[in-house]
């Protein structure tokens, strides 16, 4: 027997649902009219300002109109108050919309600093509290447009922005009297522009909805957000600054796409693993919060909507994954994509399940409705997104002293956890390798609020003895679950939620590990007992080096080789003509190492602030073996096909440092000569196929979007963005060697040179089963040949961070062993550092890097990603070592 609505009920029903909407309609346009006689002039909605409806088929709002767009609503109504954060990556404004009640914006200070107490009430008292959960407003963060292919989002926050700004139903009102909502309407000012430019250039073409062919952010790409604590970039760095300190906000979502034929939007909360030692309210909330949206979405009649699947809770540190270690509900919506702005189609058999708790494109207790296919378009994301979107505040209005109360609980038990755990601080020792790259470490956590002290004399804590100028960083403060997680040693979970039924490995949604302390080669003790607090004082502002210069040194300056600054001033003195020589055997009062740079006596006092590090007098007598250094001409391969992150990564490190480089493209490749242009080329991580164009890739990384990439991807773009150098190119990097250049690899890369060149090493980790051995962004130990030119300044002992498409190395040929150097070596046993590994035996005692002599250059092949999202700083030397060239 059927059971269901009569269809003369349905009938009905709906005809009363089409009055309500109609209804719904007039209301919103009366709203508008009185709004605007209250603001003293009309708001015009996006479809007027723009000639048409956020959303429309083959229509995409540029970010130049919408910041026009914003602005004109901001002097217009003063039920929103926009501010210009800092400026994108190419000098775009980047902007924050605060929209609330005049009464609140009037005291946004006053509201602001409520907010600060309920996020660190340390120094609160219980009735101040009480007092700001009555009085306070709760605090909303969205964020759109970050991943700026997944067009969807900033065509959503302008609708979004106009309807909180226009709505005057009861449930806008309560909103605005209640919350602060701030949005972000681009992440990547930037990517929105491009993708905009680059699609409407080719609507109508056979090119329309072509993969844009290079980067959407300059110099990350889809990995830009994987920079929530390095913070790298500028954009990173601007929402940092409310997220993180100006407002730490109860909630925060960033809505995105993903593929387009499963779920049509999956909302929180995440599926497992999680990573643990957040407040465990903030992960309630976020269930919270989710349900509130899956409700009103279903109410809404919208279908194919997803929870508790397909994203885990362990993810990478972006913004979204690492704000429930600042306490809180960090949260995500990811939205199925249509053809960049283009519909489109889907059957049924067309739709699948996912990934983790998503087994089949069939109803279940996280997605009761499906979609049933059909034609799919930015609009509909438009909608479910606004949808999501509103929810979120409105559950912070209609819950505003529970969120608040909740927002100092969440602190508060995390202070008491911090002070009464196994782990009651960590503390970064002074005297270092590289003690200019600790402070670097520590002006990231205070970037992202977290206390740290500074030892101001000797600090003897379980034994050991901690010198003046040590840092401590106590777990009993607010953000201490933040602390653990970027300094403390992680495994990732091995268990059925990281593991398919045969036992295969699940792979992580990123790493196994964000252990920053480690990626930066900086050691960090976890303490047992609270450290004597009389001899700390707090880091009140960011660290910035003496950057001293000796005030006489007739027998020239030296650098320290250990620090990577002071290969910047290298690179810059060199840039100058200055004749700076290496160090290959040092004093035997070890005043000067091997690794060291000389510097002539000269005016370097503009440069040491510019590096930031100490010219030293060099004592006499110098060291007689040194090698003379030249300006090196360095060229960095660039492709199309949606760009290579790794490549973008490392053109950002190298601007940071001051390389001098040009980018190289197929064309320079295939044109042969590259010996009388470049004495140093470098090829990013990257595969065979796209490099050379010899076989589709497979399609280029990123979360959604639908714009074309991979084989078909190639067809559909404009012939002078299509990539590869093919056997032409691979024959003039050959050439380059043998004529005396230098070729450096990152990771994959070096299948190129390996299988190409016939080099006589083999990687023996490719093709072994994940079963067998499995290292998904995990740090491993390894020992360092620091008596090679290659690997100067690197310690003895460090770690590398190995994942997807790094390699291990072994020998083949004993003909060619001794063209063979080996510069780092993964150690016998206990490789793991942090992260997962599976099998370890198979690249114990393996090389990680090695340098291959070939005619007259060498290959450098450095098996992991030694710059990785410009992170790494403790494997950064490796990069710089195989730089620098021989006068």
């Amino acid at each position: 027997m059927l059971i269901g609505p009569r269809p003369s009920l349905l009938r009905r029903a709906l005809a009363a649902l089409a009055v309500a909407g109609a209804l719904a309609v007039a209301l919103s346009s009366l709203h508008s009219t009185t709004v605007a006689a209250q603001s003293g002039a009309a708001l015009q909605t996006p479809e007027q300002y723009f000639g048409f409806r956020m959303g429309a088929d083959r229509k995409l709002a540029d970010w130049d109109r919408l910041l026009a767009y914003y602005q004109s609503l901001a002097k217009t109504s003063d039920r929103v108050k926009l501010v210009e954060l800092g400026q994108s990556s190419e000098g775009r404004p980047y902007i924050a919309l605060f929209i609330s009640s005049p009464a609140n914006l009037a005291r946004l200070e006053a509201i602001r600093q409520m907010n600060a107490t309920l996020a660190d009430p340390r120094a609160a008292t219980q009735a101040e509290i009480d007092r700001i959960v009555k009085e306070g407003r709760a605090v909303v963060i969205q964020t759109f447009a970050l991943h700026s292919s997944e067009v969807a989002a900033a065509q959503t926050a302008a609708e979004f922005v106009y309807d909180s700004l226009t709505r005057n139903d009861e449930e806008a009102v309560r909103v605005r009297d209640q919350v602060i909502s701030i949005v972000v309407p681009s992440i990547n000012p930037d990517g929105t522009q491009m993708i905009a430019d680059w699609y409407m250039k080719y609507v109508g073409t056979e090119f329309e909805a072509a993969a844009l062919p290079w980067l959407y952010q300059k110099y990350a790409g889809h990995d830009n957000n994987r920079d929530g604590f390095a913070l790298n970039l500028p954009e990173s760095r601007n929402l940092a600054k409310i997220l993180y300190r100006e407002w730490v906000p109860q909630a925060y979502v960033d809505h995105h796409q993903m593929g387009a034929t499963n779920a049509r939007l999956y909302i929180p909360p995440y599926a497992e693993p999680i990573r643990p030692d957040g407040d465990p309210l903030v992960w309630r909330e976020m269930s919270w919060w989710g349900a509130h949206m899956g409700t009103q979405l279903e109410a809404a009649g919208k279908t194919g909507v997803v929870g508790a699947a397909i994203y885990s809770g362990w993810g990478h540190m972006g913004f979204h994954w690492i704000t429930p270690f600042h306490n809180i509900a960090g949260m995500l919506t990811e939205s199925a994509s249509a053809r960049l702005a283009t519909p489109m189609f889907l059957h049924p058999d067309q739709l699948r399940g996912g990934p983790r708790n998503l087994p089949s494109y069939e109803p279940q207790t996280t997605m009761p409705s499906v979609w049933p296919g059909g034609w799919w378009r930015v609009r509909d994301i438009v909608e479910q997104q606004k949808i999501a979107a509103w929810a979120t505040v409105d559950l912070a209005a209609r819950n505003r002293e529970t969120v608040l109360r909740n927002m100092y609980l969440k602190a508060s038990r995390q202070v008491e956890r911090g002070r009464t755990g196994p782990v009651k601080a960590y503390v970064i020792a002074a005297g270092q390798h590289d003690p200019l790259t600790v402070r670097k470490l520590v002006n990231m956590l205070m970037a992202s609020g977290v206390e740290v002290h500074e030892a101001t004399a000797q600090v003897i804590v379980e034994g050991r003895v901690y010198a003046r100028g040590s840092f401590v960083v106590s777990m009993a403060q607010p953000k201490q679950a933040l602390v653990r997680w970027m300094l403390g040693r992680t495994f990732y979970p091995d268990n059925t939620y990281t593991r398919e039924r045969d036992g295969d490995p699940i792979r992580p949604y990123d790493m196994s590990t964000d252990t920053f302390g480690e990626f930066m080669g900086v050691r960090s003790d976890p303490i047992g007992e609270p450290v004597p607090a009389a001899s700390l004082v707090k880091v009140a502002a960011p660290l910035v080096p003496a950057a001293t210069v000796a005030a006489s040194a007739p027998h020239g300056y030296v650098l320290d080789g250990r620090l990577n600054d002071s290969y910047r001033a290298v690179f810059l003195l060199l840039a100058k003509g200055v004749g700076v020589r290496r160090v290959n055997a040092g004093t035997t009062d070890g005043r000067i190492r091997a690794g060291d740079f000389l510097v002539p006596p000269g005016d370097v006092a503009a440069i040491a602030r510019q590096a930031g590090v100490d010219f030293v007098a060099a004592t006499n007598p110098v060291p007689a073996n040194m090698t003379a250094l030249k300006a090196p001409r360095i060229g960095l391969f660039q492709r199309y096909r949606g760009g290579n992150m790794d490549e973008g990564w490392t053109r950002l490190l190298f601007e940071q440092f001051d390389v001098p480089f040009t980018s190289v493209r197929d064309a320079d490749l295939k044109a042969g000569g590259l010996q009388a242009k470049f004495d140093v080329i470098v090829l990013p991580a990257d595969s065979i196929a796209a490099m050379t164009g010899d076989d589709p890739p497979g399609g280029t990384r990123g979360g959604g979007g639908g714009g074309e990439g991979g084989d078909a991807g190639q067809r559909r773009t404009p012939p002078e963005f299509r990539s590869g150098f093919g056997a032409d190119g691979v024959k003039a990097l050959q050439a380059f060697v043998e004529e005396g250049g230098t070729l450096v690899t990152f990771g994959q890369a070096a299948d190129l040179p390996v299988q190409r060149f016939t080099l006589p090493v083999r990687n023996v980790v490719a093709g072994v089963l994940s079963k067998e051995f499995w290292a998904p962004g995990s740090t491993l130990k390894v020992r360092y040949a620091n008596d090679h030119p290659l690997a100067y300044g690197m310690p003895a002992e460090g770690l590398a961070l190995f994942m997807a498409g790094s390699q291990a190395y072994e020998v083949t040929s004993t003909d060619r062993s001794q063209d063979v150097a080996i510069l780092a070596t993964y150690v016998e046993r206990d490789l793991l550092q942090s992260g997962w590994l599976i099998g370890e035996q198979v690249i114990a005692r393996k090389a990680a890097a090695v340098a291959v002599a070939q005619g007259k250059g060498r290959v450098v092949l450095i098996g992991f990603r030694p710059q990785n999202r410009a992170q790494t700083h403790g494997t950064f030397k490796l990069v710089f070592n195989a730089l620098l060239t021989e006068r």
